[in-house]
């Protein structure tokens, strides 16, 4: 009995430190409210965004164009209520992002919009990848580290993008609506928590 405590009371413990530690690609346990306001209050790291709930279906129709949101899989009624949900969680928290950058694909502007007003900006750097044609992703994988490497202390941005691409720099698969809070730590080693809304 003493040794089924002990080991339970070691358990715990192991628990508990674990929480405290920077969260693995493989774990799906979000980090703590105060965890996330540190991290984003020292700045120096990206929110990547995937963007909210759409219509069923995967990837986008044959033959769709980025110019034409109708051609494309976009946000559904629940995505929009999301979308907004997730900027009021930024401004009830006072955590205001020196920039909101999103892919050109329209589910992630309307993301982008929601949340934050039409103060975003279109980075190719975070289109989609998705499909056969794969040979964008190293550079475009590249563009996000160089650019998490040069984000200052005491700032953050947020990325509306893709799972693709968050799972590409990150090795994690986050839901639709959900985020990654990532920075680069000294050699180049990725740092990232889980970040829900809800």
């Amino acid at each position: 009995m003493q040794r089924r405590n002990l080991m339970a009371g070691l358990s715990a413990s192991l628990l508990g430190w674990q929480m405290l530690q920077p969260v693995a690609a493989s774990d799906s346990m979000p980090a703590s409210a105060d965890v996330v306001k540190e991290q984003l209050s020292r700045g120096g790291c990206a929110v990547l965004l995937r963007h909210a709930q759409t219509e069923p279906g995967v990837g986008d129709p044959p033959g769709f164009t980025l110019a034409v949101c109708s051609s494309q899989r976009n946000l559904n009624a629940i995505g929009q209520q999301q979308s907004r949900q997730i900027g009021q969680w930024f401004s009830h928290r006072e955590l205001q992002p020196s920039a909101i950058r999103s892919s050109a694909w329209c589910r992630c502007q309307d993301t982008a919009r929601l949340a934050f007003g039409n103060r975003f900006t279109v980075w190719p750097a975070l289109n989609s990848f998705f499909g056969d044609d794969r040979s964008q992703e190293p550079a475009q994988t590249a563009a996000l580290r160089t650019a998490l490497a040069q984000l200052p202390e005491g700032v953050f941005e947020v990325w509306v993008t893709h799972q693709v691409n968050i799972t590409a720099l990150t090795g994690d698969v986050p839901a639709m609506g959900e985020a990654r809070i990532v920075r680069l730590q000294a050699q180049g080693k990725m740092q990232h928590f889980p970040l829900r809304f809800v």
